[in-house]
C-alpha cells in the first residue's frame, strides 16, 4: 500500500495504473473510517484493479455554524485499516494542498441540491461537488464508490458527472447498519446511550414505511404522516425533513412507485444530526 499527501504524486500513481491497463476505483471519505467505509472499499475491490481511498475532511462541506475543527480524525488508524483491507493507494492531502490560498473556483449543481439537505445545509453540496470534481480530475477513476446512506449526495454527484461529461461510473454500496438497525456513521460516537435509543426511531419509521408500501399504501402523505407520528413520540428527536422522493432528482413524488421511490429522513437527536433513507 502506498500513501501520498501530494496531488502531483497521486496524479502520477493513477496515470501509471491507467498506462498499465489497470482500472481504478476511487473511494472518497472524510476519514475516521468505520464499517460503512469497509463496505465501500470491498465494493471498490470488486469493481476495479486498483483502489484509491481518499482520507480528506472537506472544509467546504461544512457550513459556518458547523464544527469542522471538531470533526473526528484518526489518520493512523485509517491507514492501518486501509492496509488490512488491501487498499492500493491512500491519498491524505492537507487542506492547503487541495484548496490552496487564493482558491476561488467552485462547482455547483442547481437542481438536485435545492431540496432536503440543500435547504438546511445550503453550502454543503457546493463543497461536495467542488472537492469531488477535483478528485475526479486528479485520479480519473473508472469507478467512483459512494454509500447509499448519502442518497442525495449520490444524486447530486451523478448529475454533475453526467452534466460535465466526466465519464466516471458510480457504484453504490448498500447502507451498513449496526445490529439494532442504526445506520453506521461517524456521528454515532456523539450519541449517549439514551440518545441512541431515541435515534432508533428513524430506522423504525423507515421499516414502518416499507411495511405500508408492501401492504398496498401508495400515498406519500400517509407514509410521511406515519413516520412523523413515530418520530414525534421521541422527546429528543426533532424532524428536519421527511420526504418521499424520486431517487435521481430528489423531487417529491405524488404517488409511491415501489422500487422507484425513496423515503428520506433527517433529524436532530438533541444536537446530533442524523440522516437515513430507504427504498420503498
Amino acid at each position: 500500500m502506498q500513501k501520498t499527501e501530494s496531488i502531483s504524486e497521486m496524479r502520477s500513481l493513477a496515470a501509471r495504473s491507467h498506462q498499465a491497463g489497470r482500472t481504478v476505483a476511487l473511494v472518497p471519505t472524510n476519514g475516521a473510517l468505520h464499517a460503512g467505509h469497509e463496505a465501500l472499499i470491498a465494493l471498490a475491490k470488486s469493481r476495479a484493479d486498483v483502489v484509491v481511498v481518499v482520507v480528506f475532511p472537506n472544509p467546504l462541506a461544512f457550513g459556518p455554524s458547523e464544527n469542522f475543527a471538531g470533526y473526528p480524525r484518526s489518520p493512523g488508524a485509517d491507514l492501518k485499516r486501509c492496509g488490512e483491507l488491501g487498499v492500493d493507494v491512500v491519498f491524505m492531502p492537507a487542506v492547503e494542498e487541495v484548496f490552496p490560498r487564493g482558491f476561488s473556483t467552485y462547482v455547483t449543481e442547481e437542481a438536485v441540491t435545492k431540496s432536503l439537505c440543500g435547504i438546511s445545509r445550503p453550502t454543503h453540496f457546493r463543497g461536495v461537488t467542488t472537492a469531488t470534481a477535483k478528485l475526479l480530475n486528479i485520479v480519473r477513476p473508472e469507478v467512483l464508490v459512494l454509500g447509499q446512506r448519502d442518497a442525495q449526495q449520490i444524486a447530486v454527484v451523478r448529475k454533475m458527472i453526467n452534466d460535465l461529461c466526466f465519464g466516471t461510473e458510480i457504484a453504490v454500496a448498500p447502507t451498513v447498519r449496526d445490529a439494532d438497525g442504526l445506520v453506521i456513521s461517524v456521528r454515532n460516537h456523539d450519541l449517549t446511550a439514551g440518545q441512541r435509543q431515541e435515534a432508533l426511531s428513524v430506522h423504525a419509521a423507515l421499516r414502518r414505511a416499507k411495511e405500508m408500501v408492501a401492504q398496498g399504501v401508495r400515498s406519500p402523505d400517509r407514509i410521511i404522516a406515519e413516520a412523523t407520528h413515530l418520530l414525534g413520540e421521541r422527546r429528543r428527536v426533532r424532524v428536519i425533513y421527511i420526504a418521499v422522493v424520486e431517487p435521481n432528482t430528489m423531487e417529491p413524488m405524488r404517488e409511491v412507485v415501489p422500487g422507484k421511490s425513496l423515503l428520506a429522513i433527517a433529524v436532530w437527536v438533541d444536537e446530533v444530526r442524523l440522516i437515513d433513507n430507504a427504498e420503498l
